[in-house]
């Protein structure tokens, strides 16, 4: 007895996942992840040069461009290297073109966010401003693994605020560190 191929318009059993589901794995893939990785690097990697510029310096347009900076080349980077990292045609991943354009853009708005409020002429008003800018950041981050790459809240919270706190802490002991207090 010879058996039947399943028919095209019966449900998928288990282990098969709908197109729906599909779809959805592949936007997380190919949109969220390379944004998710943008926004944490950008939001991340920028804080230790924003706020030890701010503080060897003193002065809130230093502390700007230090961030202009490090967001646009923290931009190019991340979006080049994601771009380079492979054809998209194994992994699934998408095209190098469109993945290397999200990490990038999102790298920039990353790292741009908590630089904004050094445009602001008070040093004081700016770094508290930064402060409050940079806790939404991670918060952000961590309900976009929540929501999307299906992470236990209170643990990728913990993990994101913990990350971006050292690295927070280290920019602010260095600013201290080379202004001599």
């Amino acid at each position: 007895m010879t058996e039947r191929p399943p028919r095209s318009d019966a449900a998928p059993g288990p282990g098969h996942p709908t197109a729906e589901t599909r779809h959805d794995q592949v936007f997380v893939l190919q949109k969220v992840q390379p944004a998710l990785l943008g926004l944490m690097d950008g939001s991340v990697s920028t804080l230790g040069p924003i706020f030890a510029a701010a503080g060897l310096t003193g002065k809130p347009i230093d502390a700007f461009f230090v961030g202009l900076a490090a967001s646009v080349g923290a931009a190019i980077s991340m979006g080049l290297a994601e771009a380079l990292s492979d054809d998209g045609v194994v992994s699934g991943r998408g095209t190098p073109l469109g993945r290397g354009v999200i990490t990038g853009v999102a790298t920039l708005l990353g790292g741009m966010l908590h630089t904004l409020p050094f445009l602001l002429p008070n040093l004081r008003t700016a770094l508290t401003l930064a402060y409050v800018v940079v806790v939404i950041e991670l918060l952000l981050i961590a309900y976009i693994r929540f929501h999307f790459m299906k992470s236990p809240l209170a643990q990728t919270v913990w993990q994101v605020i913990v990350g971006g706190g050292v690295v927070f802490a280290v920019g602010v002991w260095l600013g201290k560190l080379g202004a001599g207090g």
